[in-house]
């Protein structure tokens, strides 16, 4: 173990990069150990199981993910906000796959709650301000901008878009405009 240096933080971030190269799904203890050159029993003092290195790999993307989120939202109100972090989380899923991928892998509640997942919450609420939302609607809000925001990453990381035009740039834009749109004119709750 100690010609390997290992550390649960070194574990995570090779099963992190093993994830953007081989994809998330394929990251197993075996294949972190391979990657050190040690055998699978030398990993268990770092990472409980295969389950424990999966929640890890996700609560390092997270954070990654926050912490640029938080970086791009500085000074930024309205659509510059909203445009800024969605850029930034298409950006990372283009620069880390298998890390995105892990960032969308169910946590349990408190896990969830200790990890930086609200802060993309409040990164969210943030951009909200500009558009004058309160709750339920801000809720119901946040959670179409994680719809749209993910499921157009998603789709496109998977290939969807290669082979139609216009291209999935052209797309975003028009898409992120609609939603911006959509923003200023919200049907708010209990308005006929």
């Amino acid at each position: 173990m100690a010609r390997a240096g290992l550390t649960a933080e070194r574990v995570t971030r090779a099963g992190a990069e093993l994830a953007d190269e081989l994809g998330f799904e394929q990251v197993t203890p075996s294949v972190v150990a391979r990657h050190f050159g040690v055998q699978v029993a030398s990993l268990y003092s770092h990472v409980r199981n295969a389950e424990d290195l999966r929640v890890r790999i996700a609560l390092l993307a997270l954070e990654e993910m926050a912490d640029r989120g938080a970086e791009a939202l500085a000074g930024r109100a309205g659509k510059d906000a909203l445009v800024a972090l969605a850029t930034t989380y298409r950006d990372y899923a283009r620069e880390h796959p298998g890390r995105y991928a892990a960032a969308q892998l169910r946590l349990d509640h408190e896990t969830a709650l200790a990890s930086a997942g609200p802060r993309h919450s409040a990164m969210t609420r943030a951009i909200l301000r500009g558009y004058e939302l309160a709750e339920p609607d801000q809720t119901h809000a946040v959670r179409l901008i994680g719809s749209v925001f993910h499921g157009y990453i998603t789709q496109e990381l998977g290939g969807s878009f290669d082979h139609s035009k216009p291209g999935p740039q052209q797309s975003w834009e028009r898409i992120l405009d609609a939603l911006d749109a959509l923003l200023h004119h919200w049907p708010h709750e209990g308005r006929q």
